[in-house]
């Protein structure tokens, strides 16, 4: 099989599929052919898609659970306007228990609560959960054994991200006006039960403005070239 046919079968995949497709998948595509391509030639195609859509409107892009075709964030603006759905809405309180888990996980609950400085309320933890962002990974040793919350893949790939090293770093969150800059100036101190001097910081987040996000949502935890949304069918 030449290279234009395998990367056509593989373009036509990720355009149909809902979600992202793994390496392992793209290659069972190919398992009943006489001339099976490998994993080498796979990845030659799926770079050269790459680069054909370079110029174009959409691109192919690898997240944590594999390979998918999205809306670049340069004309999001534009595709939104065709659905009537209005983008989620989450609040400050939300965001910033998100962030602290993806930073310092696992953790528990508790340890959340001591970063922010305020409590956690149920319903974030459940929001969080009802959206497959954050799961259970295990129970802390200790009095109660607290359970011990994470980040998904799928939180990794709704935000654009292979890998939790891809996260921004502080500094580029601390510049996002809808979270609270003192929080990561918590975030910073290696041990949770060090952190103190919360008082201002709580008082600050008694107002749980909410806080717009779209489905790119990359404006949270993404770099700017990495805001894109992810074509739905």
């Amino acid at each position: 099989m030449n290279h234009e046919k395998i990367k056509c079968i593989i373009e036509a995949a990720l355009m149909v599929s809902d979600k992202p497709l793994s390496m392992a998948r793209i290659l069972a595509l190919f398992e009943k052919d006489i001339e099976e391509p490998d994993r080498e030639m796979v990845k030659a195609a799926l770079d050269q898609l790459q680069e054909d859509y370079k110029n174009r409107g959409i691109e192919v892009c690898e997240v944590a659970s594999g390979y998918r075709v999205q809306v670049k964030s340069d004309y999001a603006e534009w595709v939104n306007r065709l659905f009537d759905e209005k983008p989620p809405r989450y609040s400050r309180a939300l965001l910033e228990t998100l962030a602290i888990i993806a930073y310092r996980q696992p953790l528990t609950r508790a340890e959340i609560e001591d970063i922010r400085g305020v409590g956690v309320s149920t319903t974030i933890i459940k929001t969080l959960q009802e959206r497959e962002w954050i799961k259970v990974v295990g129970h802390k040793d200790v009095p109660g054994r607290p359970e011990l919350l994470a980040t998904t893949k799928e939180f990794l790939d709704y935000f654009n991200l292979k890998k939790l090293s891809d996260l921004p770093t502080l500094a580029e969150i601390k510049e996002l006006s809808q979270i609270n800059p003192d929080l990561f100036d918590s975030l910073k101190n290696p041990e949770v039960e060090g952190v103190q001097d919360h008082e201002q910081e709580s008082n600050r987040i008694e107002n749980d403005e909410d806080v717009e996000i779209h489905e790119s949502v990359a404006e949270e935890f993404s770099t700017e070239d990495d805001k894109v949304i992810p074509i739905t069918h």
